[in-house]
């Protein structure tokens, strides 16, 4: 049970009083709508139509429909609390301080490293253009630039943010603009496939339908930052609400339609998808002279764009849990707004786990991969948990609070619940995937022991 401190006085009213509020609407919209485009989308969604063929359309709308169902509890119960804590100041509030430090603490490990995998991912594609020049002078380069950007006022943050959207955005709009004209037959020099692509619908059965799924589901990460940064905004509960009541045409948009796209146009077993990508694959395929490098330079964007937003997330996790009484007082200090010890204990993880990769790749550096392979499906458990138990509080304490209101409540939280377990029932049947079920199941335990412990010592004091 949840402790009366927490239960009494809202952990983020402390914990966000001295942020700076510097981001305006247009930086948290268009933070909203980049964020939906990843770089697991460009960068990662070729192994899952190759496993997965046409089928990975299915995959991509079924897993989209639980995104948009967490998407919709965590904007409800962040409209009602505001905070950069986000799930984990929720967690807190709704099941115990054990609750957020578990779910805070295992979030800001996946993006620190997740920090150093995007910045070896941004290197690889500069190194690719400038053969023979160091992809650790890249990496350092992209964490000195996004490190000092954080360090400063949050505006530059949403600035970064909202060009690096806008490119994105722009970018597959075209993408799905040409992607249609080519399959109407009616983009000059290109002919029409049809559904020539699209007659084996699922080539590897069932189990490769499951392994798409699987993909899909890790590629849809990063939507949370939204919740977060929205709590140095000029109007958190209205950014909140417009990003929440947007996502489901977003997903359905960029996400399934780009996915549609690729495999009418390309064949699913075609070993470019994989190799480049299936939006490089596709422009290629189309033969428009440059697109593909184009789209190389789209790539880059998002994964400095997902460096950018997971700095900026783990420092503001860190300082939201450090606020709260669950980490070294060192990472609450702030100068100007901005919790800069926080900002640098994330970027210096971030790299660690960089020079990981170059040491340690068969070892340290894989069992690193692994423990975090899960922690966004432990995330969202937290987050239906909470919001299963924080939706009566506030229809009872302060209803005019639910400016944003779960779908069909409780029934389609519990189907959201039903789904996380079946993912993980799905985790556990296949081998690359067992290792990280485990793994990340072994730390989210660990810390979460590790919590309930600080919660009965508190409790003692």
């Amino acid at each position: 049970m949840p402790s009366s401190t927490t239960t009494e006085t809202p952990p983020q009213q402390r914990a966000d009083g001295s942020l700076s509020h510097g981001l305006k609407q247009r930086h948290l919209s268009m933070i909203a709508l980049g964020g939906v485009i990843g770089a697991g989308l460009f960068v990662g969604s070729g192994a899952g139509i190759a496993a997965a063929g046409p089928s990975i359309v299915v995959a991509y709308a079924v897993s989209g429909l639980l995104v948009m169902l967490v998407m919709r509890m965590l904007g409800e119960m962040s409209a009602a609390y505001p905070s950069s804590g986000s799930f984990s100041a929720h967690a807190e509030r709704a099941i115990g301080p054990w609750a957020g430090f578990t779910a805070g603490w295992s979030f800001w490990v996946l993006l620190c490293t997740a920090v150093g995998l995007e910045g070896i991912g941004a290197a690889s594609i500069v190194q690719g253009w400038l053969p023979g020049t160091p992809q650790w002078m890249w990496v350092a380069l992209f964490m000195v630039v996004f490190c000092g950007a954080n360090l400063t006022a949050v505006k530059n943050f949403g600035e970064f943010e909202f060009w690096f959207a806008a490119l994105k955005v722009g970018a597959i709009s075209l993408f799905l603009i040409l992607g249609v004209l080519a399959i109407a037959g009616v983009l000059p020099g290109t002919d029409s496939p049809g559904a020539s692509h699209l007659t084996d619908f699922m080539p590897n059965g069932s189990e490769g339908l499951l392994v798409g799924l699987l993909a899909s589901v890790f590629a849809y990460g990063g939507l949370e930052t939204v919740t977060i940064a929205a709590a140095e905004s000029e109007n958190p509960v209205r950014g909140v609400a417009s990003a929440v009541r947007t996502a489901m045409w977003r997903i359905a948009l960029f996400y399934i339609g780009s996915m549609a796209v690729a495999v009418t146009l390309v064949p699913w077993d075609a070993k470019e998808v994989v190799e480049k990508g299936p939006y490089v694959a596709t422009l290629d395929h189309l033969d428009i002279p440059g697109a593909g490098q184009l789209m190389n330079v789209v790539v880059l964007a998002a994964l400095l764009s997902a460096m950018n937003a997971n700095i900026y997330g783990a420092s503001r996790i860190a300082y939201s849990l450090v606020e709260r009484g669950q980490g070294p007082k060192a990472l609450s200090r702030l100068s100007g707004g901005v919790p800069r010890i926080a900002v640098l204990t994330s970027c210096v993880l971030g790299f660690v786990c960089v020079l990981l990769n170059y040491w340690r790749p068969d070892d340290i550096f894989r069992w690193l991969l692994n423990m975090i392979g899960a922690v966004i499906l432990v995330v969202w458990i937290f987050i239906a948990v909470s919001q299963l138990r924080l939706r009566r509080r506030i229809e009872r304490e302060a209803p005019e609070k639910l400016v944003v209101r779960m779908w069909a409540f409780p029934w389609l939280t519990w189907v959201a619940l039903a789904g996380m377990v079946a993912i993980f029932v799905l985790m556990a049947r296949e081998p690359d995937t067992r290792v990280q079920l485990y793994s990340t199941g072994g730390m989210t335990l660990l810390l979460a022991a590790i919590g309930y412990g600080w919660q009965r010592a508190r409790a003692r004091r």
